[in-house]
């Protein structure tokens, strides 16, 4: 790879982050919380015996981690089809309860938690798992760059990640804000706006090269940085390969991410 995935030349002063995916290891956590809520479903007789002999059946094929790539790829396709000038606002927490709510129906689960329960697991996305070098990244940043969200995810849920794994941004920015949902434009906009910085002095962070393409059609820098399983486009793809052209800097998987980032940029 290139040299001009090495540094950023006339460094920015802000970085906005992707989040789910990016910063979070969704996958891990979201998986293991469905794997445990069916196991307290099943872990004793009289529970047991309380579920239908249909759904008893069915929970021994149930591959947790399919149902969890459905339940993101659901948020997905909600966050990319909403037309901001037409569809009335629906927060991610309401997303991912009417979502999970949906999923289980189509996977013949109907019956397997009272609403409550479905309620409660449907916020585990409040309480994801950072991936390893994030905490400790995204503070080493922080004393070169203003650090900042810029998640679709609602305040509430950015709030309790930013908390739960220490993370230490010093802003937290959320589509809900300007009431658009990423990759629509008016959310890059608002945040160098509210940033008080213009769009060229501001990177997007993110494991997602669409996301990026957009920050960068509105003027944004780019920061690219793999995590395991987050990338839409094909690797070797003609995309995949078209955006090795005009990313900005690009730390592969086993290059230690925002440590990397934060080395590239000079940061001890």
């Amino acid at each position: 790879m290139s040299s001009k995935y090495n540094i950023i030349k006339d460094p920015p002063k802000a970085l906005t982050f992707d989040v789910f995916g990016t910063v979070v290891d969704w996958r891990k956590t979201v998986t293991q919380a469905l794997h445990t809520a069916s196991l307290n479903k099943t872990s004793s007789s009289s529970r047991l015996s309380s579920l239908s002999p249909a759904l008893r059946t069915r929970l021994t094929s149930v591959d947790w981690s399919q149902f969890a790539q459905e339940w993101r790829n659901a948020y997905k396709s909600y966050t990319r089809s909403y037309n901001p000038s037409s569809d009335p606002w629906k927060d991610i927490d309401t997303h991912h309860y009417e979502s999970l709510i949906s999923l289980l129906s189509s996977w013949e689960l109907n019956g397997l938690y009272t609403d409550e329960e479905i309620k409660e697991l449907s916020l585990v996305w409040h309480f994801l798992t950072p991936w390893p070098d994030s905490s400790e990244g995204i503070q080493k940043l922080g004393k070169k760059f203003v650090t900042s969200t810029l998640s679709n995810g609602n305040q509430s849920l950015l709030q309790d990640l930013n908390s739960h794994g220490q993370l230490g941004f010093q802003k937290l920015q959320s589509a809900e804000d300007f009431r658009a949902y990423k990759p629509n434009e008016k959310v890059y906009r608002g945040s160098a706006r509210e940033l008080g910085v213009e769009m060229g002095e501001v990177a997007m962070v993110a494991a997602h090269l669409n996301d990026l393409k957009a920050a960068r059609s509105l003027g944004m820098r780019t920061v690219y940085v793999e995590r395991e399983g987050e990338e839409d486009w094909g690797v070797g793809g003609e995309e995949w390969e078209d955006a090795r052209g005009w990313v900005d800097m690009w730390v592969r998987k086993d290059e230690g991410g925002f440590l990397e980032v934060a080395r590239r940029f000079g940061v001890e």
